[in-house]
């Protein structure tokens, strides 16, 4: 296949595998062996569209996650950034219930037509010293890597990042082009 049989139709892109997502649910176990503990926090991260079928897909799975969560203790808040980004963001103390429900939403804006707007998912770790760390899920590209934000503003642990890429990286498809390890600043979690 080459890349003009791509561009004319001829032949489709390989799409991003949509179950390397669900990596994170037996890493999180070899994470919290090294000292990272999930906050019960995780994070679908989108750019909203302002049309009605876009609407009723993000309503639908709202209340779909709102009614499961009765069962399962999810709860869902929704915070939109400067960036004009949509924070969709679950709560639940069992870490699975978060992996499967920001699959759910990856799922049904993908289905839907939208998966272009979807940026990542998102889920934060804290360490013994109380150091965040986030795990970002590049949905594009169905691949991890670790930010660690560092003391200061907008500044980095370059150096912890690669030691958790390190230590993950059996465990987690990691993204390999560390000029792709995007950082977010200020997420709301």
């Amino acid at each position: 296949m080459g890349f003009f049989d791509a561009l004319t139709g001829r032949t489709k892109l390989r799409q991003p595998t949509t179950d390397r997502l669900f990596a994170m649910s037996t890493a999180v176990l070899e994470m919290q062996d090294k000292g990272l503990e999930p906050t019960g926090k995780a994070a679908i991260v989108f750019q909203p569209l302002a049309t009605s079928d876009f609407d009723a897909i993000v309503q639908e799975m709202t209340e779909l996650l709102a009614l499961t969560g009765d069962e399962t203790g999810t709860t869902i808040t929704t915070e939109d950034d400067s960036f004009g980004y949509r924070f969709m963001i679950l709560e639940d103390p069992e870490f699975e219930d978060l992996v499967v429900g920001l699959n759910g939403v990856n799922s049904a804006l993908r289905d839907g037509g939208y998966a272009d707007r979807v940026l990542c998912a998102l889920f934060p770790f804290k360490d013994a010293q109380g150091r965040e760390v986030h795990w970002i899920y590049n949905v594009k590209r169905a691949t991890y890597y670790p930010f660690a934000p560092a003391g200061g503003e907008q500044q980095r642990d370059n150096e912890r990042e690669l030691r958790l890429k390190a230590q993950l990286e059996k465990d987690l498809p990691m993204e390999p082009d560390m000029a792709r390890w995007f950082p977010l600043w200020g997420v709301p979690l």
